[in-house]
């Protein structure tokens, strides 16, 4: 399978009134926080490209997944500095619209990273994984692995938060339309019907939310057999779960990030699949756009058919499933980061 990445050319289109080429050129990253991996190489792409491009860039990030006022101070503080845009992937994506709202009011150019904003057009642009397909993704692959039985599965789904950010919801939803579960609101999780659901909970990203929220609904649903979960950090701590009850090789777990422990625990079979992206790409286009727009305002086109600039995603399975495409875990750690 060939995985086509993001290039380093950008479309763009021409916008007036961006800062001079002359003027210096300063970026801010805002990330959801600072343990998760995903976010920690998001920076690093971030800090490479800006070091090579000659950019001063400022790194903020919320002390849990969920930290929206921490989110809006700094955006506050990117505003009063003088940036020249903002990278941000959002805690809140409806709440913190209307602080970007400010940022792109005072000319800066704000750009989304892997959580699309409520609506989406309230960044000027969006760097992302599909979400939607990603949770599609491992959806198609645990029904099956599951085959007949997956009409009597009983399915544990792990979010994100209360508050479902877009990212929540685009994977939550993507792994039922996967599975073959009629979803309700597209726009929200939780309105499904589908018997075979028998919980869902919240885990803020981590791998104590993970563990909490697999030990909640097993105290109602003990018989749970397959976990659908946010990310692998969440995954790790649902098999942790799992494991003190004896039931960790009973239980079909999937899940979504790519990083290199995740992908080793597709491995070592904790977790059966993840659908993998990248973090580090997104990361450096969205610092490459800012400097292209402070140089001629220029703005980044989005992916052909859709409303954000798909940056990749690819299935890593231990085990293939006919009709499901996927890459190795080899290809995987070749791909991984964290």
């Amino acid at each position: 399978m060939k995985i086509l990445l993001a290039g380093t050319a950008l479309s763009v289109l021409a916008l007036a009134g961006a800062a001079s080429a002359q003027e210096s050129i300063s970026a801010c990253l805002i990330t959801k926080t600072e343990t998760n991996p995903f976010f920690v190489k998001m920076r690093e792409g971030a800090e490479a490209k800006a070091a090579e491009l000659g950019i001063t860039l400022s790194s903020f990030a919320g002390t849990v997944d969920g930290d929206h006022e921490s989110q809006v101070q700094a955006i506050e503080t990117c505003i009063a500095s003088g940036a020249s845009g903002i990278l941000i992937a959002a805690s809140d994506t409806s709440a913190i619209v209307s602080s970007i709202q400010q940022a792109r009011d005072a000319g800066l150019l704000v750009i989304a990273l892997d959580t699309p904003l409520n609506p989406s057009d309230a960044a000027d642009a969006t760097f992302a994984t599909d979400n939607f397909q990603a949770g599609l993704l491992i959806g198609q692959y645990a029904a099956a692995a599951l085959g007949e039985e997956a009409a009597d599965a009983r399915i544990a789904m792990l979010n994100l938060g209360v508050n479902q950010p877009t990212v929540d919801v685009l994977r939550n939803q993507g792994f039922l339309t996967g599975f073959g579960i009629d979803v309700g609101d597209p726009n929200r999780w939780g309105d499904e019907t589908d018997p075979r659901i028998v919980g869902q909970d919240v885990t803020a990203g981590n791998e104590e939310g993970g563990r909490t929220a697999m030990e909640n609904i097993l105290a109602a649903n003990p018989d749970v057999n397959v976990v659908y979960t946010i990310n692998e950090p969440s995954a790790a701590g649902a098999y942790e779960a799992l494991r003190a009850v004896g039931r960790e090789n009973e239980v079909l777990i999937v899940s979504v990030d790519g990083g290199c422990p995740g992908v080793q625990n597709v491995r070592d079979g904790v977790i059966a699949a993840t659908s993998q992206q990248y973090p580090l790409q997104m990361a450096a286009l969205g610092i490459e756009a800012i400097y292209q727009y402070a140089q001629d305002g220029t703005l980044p086109e989005p992916t052909e058919g859709k409303d954000f600039f798909d940056t990749g995603v690819a299935l890593v399975a231990a085990e293939p499933v006919e009709g499901v495409e996927s890459i190795s875990v080899e290809e995987g750690l070749e791909l991984c980061w964290g």
